[in-house]
């Protein structure tokens, strides 16, 4: 299979780091071809041109190889911390960038856009794993999870990606090293259920 894993974190000693390492290497130990990008490393430009909206725009070379990965790959895996209920800003830019029409969703024809759009991704699973430093109670309580509703319904929901899972590891400013270690050989764990060897 191929999978797309993104990660967006610009602490290299994080633990989305320590996840997003364990999900390669358990990937790669199972065969799978694997399209690995760490934003930060990269120095994903963020900001969208205007010149880009257009369905048919003339993209980048390297906006062009990050669409044509995500149209190829048959599993996506996101890693990226919780800031303010969002993803950090150069995932949000990459979402911007590369989840757009003709590469992830399409609107039928006959509609301008203020319908609902066809998902036109070939993968069929995505995983998103965050951490936090907020409760689960306060989360869901008072801020009503925005990280869910963003990668469940608003992007991989609409753009044709049946079978969704999150996991979000909290609290990590007070987490312990066992702590730490039981998450990422849950992450393991995870990624080995949805992309076993095949």
């Amino acid at each position: 299979m191929k999978i797309s894993l993104i990660l967006a974190h610009p602490d290299s000693k994080s633990l989305n780091h320590a996840i997003a390492n364990v999900a390669l290497e358990t990937l790669n130990s199972q065969g799978h071809t694997v399209f690995f990008h760490d934003l930060y490393q990269e120095k994903f430009d963020p900001i969208l041109p205007g010149d880009e909206i257009d369905r048919d725009a003339n993209l980048p070379p390297e906006i062009e190889k990050y669409c044509n990965e995500l149209k190829e790959s048959d599993g996506i895996i996101i890693i990226h911390p919780n800031w303010w209920g969002q993803p950090p800003a150069i995932l949000k830019g990459w979402i911007d960038r590369i989840i757009r029409p003709g590469v992830a969703y399409e609107f039928l024809e006959g509609d301008k856009g203020e319908g609902v759009p066809k998902g036109l991704l070939k993968a069929r699973s995505a995983i998103v794993f965050n951490t936090s430093n907020t409760s689960v109670e306060r989360e869901k309580g008072v801020f009503g999870d925005p990280l869910e509703t963003l990668w469940k319904n608003c992007i991989f929901g609409l753009c044709g990606v049946t079978q969704f899972y999150r996991k979000m590891f909290r609290i990590i400013v007070v987490s312990t090293k066992d702590q730490r270690r039981k998450w990422i050989q849950e992450a393991t764990d995870t990624v080995l259920q949805f992309y076993p060897r095949g």
